[in-house]
């Protein structure tokens, strides 16, 4: 049995250093050839070189990239939260016909391809003239943001008994005051959390940001993507840096997650 227990563990720490390697294999790899000059050959690159990031610094304008992914990410979740919680509320304390086929149906945007959907609402965002504006690449993004958020929301809601809203009640206080002093409070975690990971899943949004950027609208994803598939040539390290900017952003936007969120705040109450 111990033997057994003993090659088990071995396993189980081989299989994680494999996994290390080639994730950091992978990244070492990106982030050392948007150094190089050139690396045709060799284990490592021969010369180094921070001209690329220069070169998107002008060719791309990065820093109004960075802003406008910026703006895009923050209105998201913030409207989206503004939908979300109310919507949430009413789906946590109430009980209705059909409740199941409406939680259903939150789940639909999750579950079918974006294109299914995004290029009927890239149609209408286009006849609305609000495509390739940064409110039209807001709104497409608030389609399969807000009842992801919803979901998210809705458990931390459920574990707060509402003994405590209508204990406030009885003392005195009003919807307001229960809402800004007892209920929100208590789903901070939860706010965050859904915050969070709305944060994360919009940086990452290609598909429906496509379809209704233009050139001055792109987010970092998007213009990552045009680098590297649009007609036309651009050097593979400079596409290499601009995967290095995104990972980078992406990064930043985890690791302040984790000041205010830890990752066991992040569960959902199984019924």
């Amino acid at each position: 049995m111990q033997k057994k227990l003993k090659l088990s563990g071995i396993l189980f720490y081989l299989a994680i250093f494999i996994y290390l390697c080639n994730v950091l294999g992978i990244l070492l790899t990106v982030v050392m050839n948007s150094f190089s000059k050139s690396w045709f050959s060799g284990l490592i690159p021969k010369a180094y070189t921070t001209d690329w990031y220069r070169y998107l610094a002008t060719d791309h304008d990065i820093f109004t990239l960075l802003w406008v992914t910026f703006i895009v990410a923050i209105s998201v979740v913030f409207i989206s939260l503004l939908i979300a919680f109310p919507a949430a509320y009413a789906l946590a304390r109430r009980e209705f016909k059909f409740k199941g086929v409406i939680l259903s149906l939150f789940l639909l945007p999750m579950i079918i391809p974006p294109m299914a959907y995004g290029i009927p609402l890239a149609m209408v965002m286009y006849k609305a003239h609000l495509a390739l504006k940064v409110i039209g690449v807001i709104l497409v993004n608030l389609v399969p943001i807000v009842p992801f958020m919803i979901l998210v929301l809705q458990p931390f809601i459920e574990q707060i008994s509402t003994n405590l809203e209508s204990a406030a009640k009885m003392l005195g206080a009003g919807r307001f005051t229960t809402f800004s002093k007892i209920l929100v409070p208590l789903t901070m975690p939860g706010i965050l959390t859904a915050g969070i990971l709305s944060i994360v899943k919009t940086l990452s949004m290609f598909e429906l940001t496509y379809l209704v950027s233009g050139g001055k609208t792109q987010t970092i994803i998007v213009a990552l993507y045009s680098d590297a598939y649009a007609a036309g040539y651009r050097p593979i390290q400079a596409i290499d840096a601009m995967a290095v900017i995104y990972f980078l952003t992406a990064m930043v936007a985890l690791i302040v997650a984790l000041k205010f969120v830890s990752p066991t705040q992040m569960v959902f109450k199984v019924k």
